[in-house]
């Protein structure tokens, strides 16, 4: 088994899913980690990625001009003032509201307020705690000339990829419009099976 593979798999539950690390020795680890982590600033830039084999799903490459960074989010909701009185709690506006937007999208846009000439590849879930989330974002440089040069990912360099984070382009903002299936990749969900049927009839 590959050194990716093995990587991988210690992340990954009884389920099957990524979630909190069954391996006690990592979990420790994190555990350890998530104390500096919680007193850190909310956006951080790091030498290497933590978990390498979802950094290379997204193209990182440990040569200048990729960078990360890890991004805190809050749980629950964010930014919503609780009525100070007159208010039960059904009716207090603080339960079963979301966002609009993933944690994760929203993490990948700190992260490209943070380091606005860098563009943002994809980013992964890294730890969570009962109060805040981490996720880790991968950004490149596409005025680099060591990315330029670089044909595997020098189609970032291009004028239409600048601010994707924001237009919803990121694996995560796609997933958030709806353009991805779970399970099968990049395959666009619109239109969908049914409306396909009613076409085909």
């Amino acid at each position: 088994m590959g050194y990716h593979k093995y990587i991988s798999g210690l992340y990954k539950g009884i389920s099957g899913r990524y979630s909190s690390p069954e391996h006690p020795e990592l979990r420790k680890l994190f555990i350890e980690r998530k104390k500096r982590w919680r007193r850190g600033r909310s956006v951080v830039r790091v030498d290497k990625p933590t978990r390498i084999d979802r950094a290379r799903r997204y193209g990182y490459k440990a040569k200048q001009g990729f960078t990360v960074s890890r991004v805190r989010i809050k749980k629950g909701i964010t930014g919503r003032a609780r009525p100070r009185k007159g208010r039960r709690p059904k009716r207090a506006g603080q339960l079963k509201i979301t966002s609009g937007k993933s944690k994760q999208r929203i993490a990948e846009e700190r992260a490209q307020k943070r380091f606005t000439n860098l563009e943002v590849l994809g980013s992964y879930w890294l730890w969570e705690d009962g109060q805040y989330k981490w996720y880790e974002v991968v950004l490149v440089d596409p005025n680099h000339p060591v990315i330029v040069r670089d044909s595997e990912i020098n189609w970032i360099c291009s004028r239409k990829h600048r601010s994707r984070v924001y237009r919803g382009l990121t694996p995560s903002g796609k997933k958030g419009r709806a353009l991805t299936r779970k399970g099968i990749g990049a395959e666009k969900a619109r239109p969908s099976l049914r409306a396909r049927n009613r076409k085909l009839k």
